[in-house]
């Protein structure tokens, strides 16, 4: 889990939270923590331990049809986002003080629960766009549009941000990076099997009905669907593919403006930005092909076929602001990528909404009733024991020079700890919000996320800002901040419970934060500093024998068969699988500093090494539909859940000490070809 990412078509697999298997109780000596009952016991742990623990309920259980998936991470976001409705629905029907948190978030949300005035106005507060796609002339109106819809932060035609500067990360940088594209990768384009022309199918549908929605007739928009998904196909070939953006100096390029016009005359780099708002004389171009391709055909495509380009991805940002027919197009094609069979309700559409656009202020209101500073300082304690336990790590490793090894621990300790919620909270005041305009309280909100970025534009980087909102199931490491980020959501059973026993908490939520902590050490945090600059501090001879390790990763998972003939893409996958390994093996050391750790009383039957293992298999019961998964595999860098615990543990001797492992199970590997990076 690296920091978030933008996936606004594939929002459903980001990742969810679970139910509690029980309830907290302050005896640990007569309660478990660990739901035992839906183990299957007939699966030896050697063989599948996934199976093993979660085999009866995997075998049983039922996805429902508004979601495309069941287990830890989607319940606990089911459980979150009820407490978070039922915060929305009081406060959207209280009289709350002018100017508050309160009011913004419970009007925003009472204006996304108007139905009856969003199916009145239609297509109405999208038709001024289409209206000002209809007046362009030139391809310099190409570039004006798209320019003026990235100052409603829509990434029309080409992706920018303001990040910090790789090589130079205490300042915020202009960032631009491929895009153009409405499938979920470049390679939908090319792919020719069964489940990606299922895919590619219901995208042009998509679109077709998006053109008819808005005064097309079916043969007019077939014929531009077409044209649009053509054009899209030929900026597709410009595109790195997801392995090749796994390469952070390669995706590097800091380039003068100047040189930019000359080179990209057609783009318009100057007026482009200007337009933009964004005063700069350089840009780091993360992929400079899909630019020059995009250069290119700006001046060879049609003007027509361009705006219809332009009709569509439109369309796309603005359907499900927009009445009940361009959201259920919308889902239509959501559903062959994510397996969702049925569209959530409406009011757990806006919950997601509030907390998309109003984070930070809806934050506040969450932590303040459901996350306590005791859990905070609990979680941080967990933090620092895993800190040590990394720190004794790196000092055993047998392939790395007392250089590196030095440097390595200079980073550990640099680690910003970001947990349950920021010190500082974003100020809201400049959305504005009316609960009788919903489609113009979203432009209000995204104008001014907007204004936030580009406000950073060439200032001093701000490490105290969060990439996640505090009621969010999920973590992260961001390399450019040297960070670790906890976000209060996922700190709730079964990954945290403030009451349960370190087995429980070490195998859960301890792991989480191991493989963030990993994530700085992986094929892609180790090339940047404890500063958090793009930097090789590695010798070579370290260098040499760390690929060496990846390699051998990389070859490991893509022998892991998912579905049918679809295997793990361990090339994709090699950053979270080695914080994965690395993740379970910092956890479980730094288990065994505390008191538990050195005990044998078992609870349940099960030793305290065993419960760790547990509560670590646990974590991952999750299922998924096909039709995610087979998504997931071919753009995720996370591997399915069921190799995610397997995978690491078949390289981990206490696992094997504590379950017995002997030659001849399935997840049997000889010692001395067992992986051990970190």
């Amino acid at each position: 889990m690296r920091t978030p990412l933008s996936l606004a078509t594939l929002a459903a697999w980001i990742l969810l939270l679970v139910l509690p298997s029980c309830q907290p109780s302050a005896d640990k000596s007569s309660f478990s923590f660990i739901d035992t009952t839906q183990f299957n016991t007939a699966i030896k742990p050697g063989d599948d331990f996934f199976s093993y623990v979660n085999g009866k309920w995997y075998d049983t259980v039922k996805i429902i049809s508004t979601e495309s998936g069941v287990g830890s991470f989607y319940d606990l976001v089911r459980t979150t986002r009820d407490r978070l409705m039922t915060t929305l629905d009081s406060l959207s029907r209280s009289r709350n003080s002018p100017g508050s948190i309160e009011k913004k978030v419970g009007d925003m949300y009472a204006s996304g629960m108007d139905s009856i005035a969003i199916e009145k106005r239609g297509a109405e507060p999208v038709k001024p766009y289409l209206r000002q796609i209809d007046s362009i002339r030139d391809v310099r109106g190409i570039m004006q549009y798209a320019s003026s819809q990235q100052r409603q932060n829509n990434d029309i035609l080409f992706d920018a941000g303001v990040n910090p500067d790789d090589r130079n990360s205490a300042m915020n940088i202009a960032v631009f990076s491929q895009g153009g594209l409405g499938l979920p990768d470049r390679e939908y384009y090319f792919k020719t099997d069964s489940a990606t022309l299922k895919v590619v199918k219901a995208y042009q549908t998509y679109i077709r009905e998006l053109f008819i929605l808005t005064g097309d007739d079916s043969v007019s928009a077939g014929k531009k669907t077409l044209r649009v998904y053509d054009l899209e196909k030929e900026l597709a070939a410009s595109h790195k593919t997801n392995v090749e953006l796994l390469d952070p100096v390669a995706n590097y390029h800091k380039m003068q403006l100047a040189g930019l016009d000359r080179s990209m005359p057609v783009f318009g780099w100057k007026k482009t930005l200007d337009a933009m708002g964004w005063q700069v004389d350089s840009v780091n171009i993360q992929q400079p092909a899909y630019y020059a391709k995009l250069d290119q055909l700006l001046k060879t495509a049609p003007l027509d076929t361009w705006k219809d380009y332009l009709r569509a991805h439109t369309l796309f940002q603005y359907a499900n602001r927009l009445s009940d027919a361009f959201v259920d197009a919308s889902f239509q094609y959501i559903k062959t990528v994510s397996g969702q069979e049925k569209l959530k309700p409406r009011a757990e559409r806006m919950v997601e909404m509030v907390d998309a656009t109003l984070g930070e202020a809806l934050g506040q209101l969450y932590v303040k009733k459901y996350f306590t500073t005791d859990a905070r300082q609990r979680m941080l304690d967990l933090v620092n024991n895993l800190q040590k336990a990394f720190s004794a790590r790196i000092d055993k490793l047998d392939w790395m020079t007392d250089s590196t090894r030095t440097t390595a621990k200079e980073k550990l300790f640099a680690f910003i700890k970001k947990i349950g919620y920021p010190d500082k909270w974003r100020d809201y005041t400049n959305v504005r919000v009316d609960r009788n305009s919903y489609f113009e309280n979203r432009i209000s909100a995204a104008i001014n996320e907007y204004e936030y970025h580009r406000g950073k534009l060439g200032k001093p980087v701000d490490k105290t800002d969060w990439g996640m909102t505090p009621p969010t199931i999920n973590a992260y490491y961001n390399p450019l901040f040297n960070e670790i980020v906890f976000p209060a959501g996922i700190l709730q059973p079964p990954f945290f419970d403030p009451a349960a026993d370190d087995a429980a908490n070490y195998g859960g939520i301890g792991m989480f934060i191991g493989h963030e902590m990993t994530h700085g050490f992986d094929n892609q945090g180790s090339q940047y500093d404890k500063n958090g600059n793009l930097r090789n501090w590695w010798t070579k001879a370290d260098s040499s024998k760390f690929s060496a390790k990846t390699g051998s990763v990389v070859t490991l998972y893509n022998g892991f068969v998912v579905l049918d003939t679809l295997h793990v893409n361990g090339a994709l996958t090699i950053g979270e699988n080695i914080a994965d390994i690395g993740g379970v093996a910092v956890a479980y050391d730094a288990f065994k500093l505390t008191k538990e750790g050195h005990d044998s009383a078992a609870i349940d039957g099960f030793t305290p090494d065993q419960r760790f293992f547990l509560s670590y298999g646990r974590a991952w019961r999750i299922r998924v539909k096909d039709e995610l998964l087979r998504t997931a595999v071919n753009t995720d860098p996370h591997s399915p859940e069921k190799w995610r615990v397997n995978g690491p543990l078949m390289n981990f001797s206490p696992f094997y000490r504590a379950f017995n492992v002997q030659p001849g199970q399935k997840m049997y590997r000889p010692e001395d070809q067992r992986i051990w990076i970190w």
